[in-house]
């Protein structure tokens, strides 16, 4: 980047989904470049793997569902008392079935739905509301999908259809908060090769590793270069592909 670009070195950025795949790739190049993290997963196990990686003196960890309202205002404050602010937060958390409308349970339609989206709109109202009290502006960047620009197929209505709200939803708060130093951007990666693509079934049986697929750290690449640009610039929405695979 630039010589002016914003140096991420101490500061502090939630990441929900941090437990593998891009969430961890997220928080592992955040920390690399000097950031402090709150990992955020319902995985207690995996994320506290991934801590322990990353090491204790850059890491916070909070367990529960991003879909719970009460646990993006937990994330939230956990920055806060352990390094006094929050300054981005990163919206990763995802749930993605792979099949018909009328293949998927109920419950998984309702896991998409309060994961995908409202996991997305509780983190940015507990960021939006910490970054106002403070009045220090602030960064939501939120993980949608290529499939939510209309590049899904034909058997990921209701994923496709949360990744889209995602995207929509950024765009309407970026409007609403910008006067207020406040950006919201969205990332919008194809297929990415990790355990939560293949297991939506999207690699169609080919191995993930044998396709031309992106990387997490790809995808982490992108969201390191948002938080980092310049405050006088925004990035909307990134669609980010492989180099490889056809749009």
């Amino acid at each position: 980047m630039g010589s002016d670009a914003r140096d991420l070195a101490g500061t502090v950025v939630v990441v929900t989904g941090a437990g593998s795949g891009i969430g961890a790739a997220i928080a592992r190049d955040l920390t690399e470049r000097g950031a402090r993290v709150v990992l955020v997963d319902l995985r207690p196990e995996a994320v506290r793997g991934i801590a322990a990686g990353l090491g204790p003196d850059c890491t916070e960890i909070v367990v529960g569902d991003a879909g719970d309202p009460e646990v993006a205002q937990r994330a939230i404050r956990a920055g806060a008392d352990r390094w006094g602010r929050v300054d981005s937060v990163v919206a990763n958390a995802g749930v993605g079935r792979f099949g018909g409308l009328l293949d998927h349970t109920d419950d998984e339609i309702a896991a998409m739905s309060d994961t995908n989206f409202l996991g997305t709109v509780w983190l940015a109202r507990a960021a939006v509301a910490h970054f106002r009290s403070r009045e220090g502006g602030g960064d939501v960047v939120v993980m949608s999908s290529a499939a939510g620009l209309g590049h899904g197929g034909g058997s990921e209505a209701v994923y496709a259809a949360t990744k889209a709200a995602q995207r929509q939803f950024a765009l309407s708060l970026d409007r609403e908060v910008r006067a207020e130093g406040i950006r919201v951007s969205t990332i919008a990666p194809a297929a990415v090769n990790t355990g939560f693509a293949a297991s939506t079934g999207r690699f169609g049986g080919l191995p993930p590793e044998e396709g031309p697929y992106l990387r997490p750290e790809d995808v982490a690449f992108a969201v390191v270069t948002v938080l980092g640009q310049p405050r006088r610039l925004r990035t909307t929405v990134w669609s980010l592909w492989s180099a490889a695979e056809p749009m």
